[in-house]
Parts: C-alpha cells; sequence; structure tokens
C-alpha cells in the first residue's frame, strides 16, 4: 500500500508555488484548476477594477460604478481610500473573497487545502476544496466539475455564486457574483466587474503601509 500512495505522489504534478496539501488528487484539482484560467503564472496578483455593488436584493437597483485596485488579501483602495486598515485583524472579509476568486489563496504556503463532499450547483457538479489555515474560518470553494472553473465560494454566513467568465491578458476571471445568505438562502449583494486591468506596478498616488 505504501509503494503505491509513493507512486501516485510522484506522478502528481509539480506544484511548486502551491498551497500545502498530502492528497494527490487535491494536487491533481488545483493543476486542473489553474489550467482553466490561463495557468499559474498568469493569477491576478495587483489589478484594477471597473465594477458594481448593489448591496440589495433587488438585482435591478441601480448603484454608481467604483473604481478599486486590488492586492489581496493584504490590499483594497478605492479611489484613495485604503480600505484594509490593520493587515495583522482584517476588518474587510471582501479581500479574502477577492484572494479566492483569484485562486492567489491556493498558492499560499499556509493554505491548507482537503477535499470535502461535491454538491450540485446550476445543475452541474462541482467539486469542493475546504481552505485553512490562510483563512479563518475556513472557506469552501467548488469548482465545475467538467470544467474546473470556479462557481460557488461558502465563506462566513454567505454563498457567493459566481458566472459571467471573461478574459484579459491571458487569465480568464469571473465578472459576475451573486451573494446569499446562508439561512435564508436569499440574495443580499450583487456584483459585477465591468472593465478589469492588470497592473504591474501600483498606481504612484496610492500607497502600502
Amino acid at each position: 500500500m505504501r509503494i503505491v500512495f509513493l507512486i501516485a505522489w510522484c506522478c502528481v504534478p509539480c506544484l511548486p508555488n502551491a498551497a500545502f496539501t498530502s492528497d494527490p488528487d487535491t494536487g491533481i484539482i488545483i493543476k486542473k484548476v489553474f489550467d482553466a484560467v490561463g495557468g499559474e503564472g498568469k493569477l491576478l496578483r495587483l489589478f484594477r477594477t471597473r465594477e458594481t455593488v448593489n448591496v440589495s436584493s433587488d438585482p435591478e437597483k441601480k448603484v454608481a460604478e467604483r473604481v478599486s485596485v486590488y492586492e489581496p488579501p493584504k490590499y483594497w483602495w478605492t479611489g484613495k481610500n485604503e480600505r484594509v486598515k490593520d493587515e495583522a485583524k482584517p476588518d474587510e472579509p471582501a479581500t479574502f473573497l477577492v484572494w479566492a476568486w483569484t485562486l492567489g489563496i491556493l498558492t499560499d504556503p499556509a493554505s491548507k487545502l482537503e477535499l470535502i463532499p461535491d454538491i450540485v450547483e446550476s445543475n452541474k457538479a462541482a467539486i469542493g476544496l475546504r481552505v485553512n489555515g490562510s483563512v479563518t474560518p475556513p472557506m469552501d470553494i467548488y469548482f465545475d466539475k467538467a470544467e474546473s472553473r470556479l462557481v460557488r465560494i461558502d465563506w462566513r454566513s454567505d454563498i457567493h455564486r459566481f458566472s459571467d467568465w471573461k478574459e484579459v491578458d491571458g487569465v480568464k476571471y469571473p465578472a459576475k457574483c451573486i451573494g446569499f445568505k446562508k439561512n435564508t438562502e436569499k440574495p443580499w449583494y450583487f456584483s459585477e466587474i465591468i472593465e478589469l486591468e492588470r497592473l504591474n506596478d501600483l498606481p504612484g498616488e496610492l500607497k502600502r503601509r
């Protein structure tokens, strides 16, 4: 049995920057997930968005656009306003969600990953990974089993459902997300990325702590 395990482990694709996992199947899933968006090297690390966030239960409610710069999970600026005030005790869980949907959380050495039971999401089978260590409480991330694309994140008291895939600069990303409360299954926000730009450097008017 030990020999079989070692052979299986050696067959797992090399993921030098991926989070910790002792499960060969998990390593294979992560590789497929990265490939589905364009490869680990194309993940969004620093980027700017023009977006709308409608915090209500009415999907037709009109809201103003905003421009944000993200460097998850530590930084998020809207205009010149830095939204994360304390890196040690982040008060902006949204940055961790951005870190998750950009898949950066899967590359963090502090992230411990484990397989969780499959679910059905939008009438399709979805495979799940639980992320612990780098985020509290643990975060459950689900991917379309056939396409390996992100479809859902369950975290804290919310369910976040992703759709409307687009591509920019070699990376694919979900442009729309709807947040639901777990206890009611009712929507409470609708977000849409209208435009996304990868940044090589932080804009001069913005400062890191």
